[in-house]
C-alpha cells in the first residue's frame, strides 16, 4: 500500500453529501491537483462512488484518459449517489455499483474496493461474497472496509478476508489507537487514515477569534468539526505551531509526520484543494518526526 494516497472526495462535491453535489473542485481544478500529485510521486488515488454523486470518479477517469497514466485506485460503495437514492451493501447493489464505478473511472479493475460504512441490514458474509466474486473475476484486486469500529472490524474478520480498513485518524481523532490499530497489526489488516488534518484544523487556517476562511470545511460542512470549536483546541494548536517552528516546519507537515511515524498506519489519505497544499506532505515525508517530538504531541493532544 502506498504511503500516501490522493483523496479525491472534493472533486465535484464535498465528500458524499448530496447537498454539495456539483460543487467542490471542477475538472480544471481537479486536474491541476492530480497533475501535481502525480509529479510529487503520489500515484494512489482514493475515491468513492458517492463522492460528488459520481463526479469524482468521472473526473479521475477523464484525467486518466487525457494523461495516459494509470494510478492505483481505491473506490468505495455504500452511500446513495443522489438524494433519496438507494444505499447499502446488498450483493445486488454491490455488483451494480462496482460496474458503474469501473465505467466512470474508465478502467477494468480497481486495486482496492471498500465497504464505505457498516450496513446493519445486510450480513457481511453477503457483502463479502460479492467482493470475493469480483476479486475472482478480476474486477478488484483486494477488498476492505471503511468507517468500521473495532467490534465491526472483528465481525468483518469473522465473515471474510478484509485486507484493509480506512478510518479517520489525526491528532484530534485518536479513537482507533487503543484497540483497532492493535487489532489491525495482529491480523494483518492495512490501516489507512483519512482526514489526517482534521478538516483543516491542523493546518493553522482556523485562528482564535477569527472568521473561518471562505471555502473552508467550517464554512461548507462544519457539523463534524463543531466539537473542536473551544478554547482548548486553540491552545493545542498554538503549541503545535510552536513545535513546528522549532522543527522549521509547518503545523500541517508536523501533524502529518506524527501519523507517518506510527508504523501501524500504512497510508494517509490527503485531500488538497490546491496543488500547493501538497507541500506539507512532501515536508512530512522528507523530514520524519523524532521520537521526542512525537511523544510530546501525543501528550499535548491526549484526552
Amino acid at each position: 500500500m502506498a504511503r500516501v494516497a490522493l483523496g479525491c472526495g472534493n472533486f465535484g462535491g464535498v465528500g458524499s453529501a448530496p447537498e454539495f453535489f456539483g460543487r467542490g473542485l471542477g475538472d480544471e481544478e481537479a486536474f491541476k491537483v492530480m497533475d501535481a500529485a502525480w509529479e510529487a510521486g503520489i500515484h494512489h488515488f482514493d475515491t468513492a462512488d458517492a463522492y460528488g454523486g459520481g463526479r469524482s470518479e468521472r473526473a479521475i477517469g477523464r484525467w486518466i484518459g487525457s494523461r495516459g497514466v494509470r494510478p492505483t485506485l481505491t473506490t468505495k460503495t455504500f452511500n446513495p449517489m443522489r438524494a433519496g437514492g438507494d444505499h447499502g451493501l446488498s450483493r445486488e447493489r454491490v455488483e451494480r455499483q462496482l460496474a458503474s464505478s469501473l465505467e466512470r473511472l474508465g478502467v477494468e479493475r480497481v486495486e482496492l474496493y471498500l465497504a464505505h460504512e457498516f450496513d446493519p441490514d445486510v450480513a457481511l458474509r453477503e457483502t463479502f461474497a460479492a467482493f470475493g466474486a469480483a476479486r475472482a473475476a478480476g474486477t478488484i484486486a483486494a477488498y476492505g472496509v471503511s468507517n468500521f469500529d473495532v467490534g465491526q472490524l472483528r465481525e468483518a474478520l469473522d465473515a471474510g478476508e478484509p485486507q484493509a480498513i480506512q478510518n479517520s485518524l489525526s491528532l484530534f481523532e485518536r479513537g482507533d489507537e487503543r484497540e483497532l490499530l492493535p487489532l489491525c497489526a495482529e491480523r494483518g489488516v492495512a490501516y489507512s487514515a483519512f482526514s489526517p488534518l482534521a478538516g483543516g484544523w491542523l493546518t493553522g487556517k482556523y485562528r482564535r477569534g477569527a472568521p473561518y476562511p471562505p471555502g473552508s470545511r467550517m464554512r461548507q460542512r462544519p457539523e463534524p468539526y463543531q466539537p473542536l470549536v473551544r478554547a482548548q483546541t486553540f491552545d493545542r494548536l498554538e503549541q503545535l505551531e510552536a513545535i513546528a517552528r522549532r522543527r522549521d516546519s509547518s503545523a500541517a507537515a508536523t501533524a502529518l509526520a506524527w501519523l507517518l511515524a506510527d508504523e501501524r498506519v500504512k497510508q494517509i489519505v490527503v485531500g488538497p484543494g490546491r496543488p500547493e497544499h501538497l507541500d506539507p506532505v512532501r515536508d512530512a515525508l522528507e523530514r520524519p518526526l523524532d521520537l521526542d517530538d512525537r511523544a510530546e504531541l501525543g501528550r499535548l493532544f491526549g484526552s
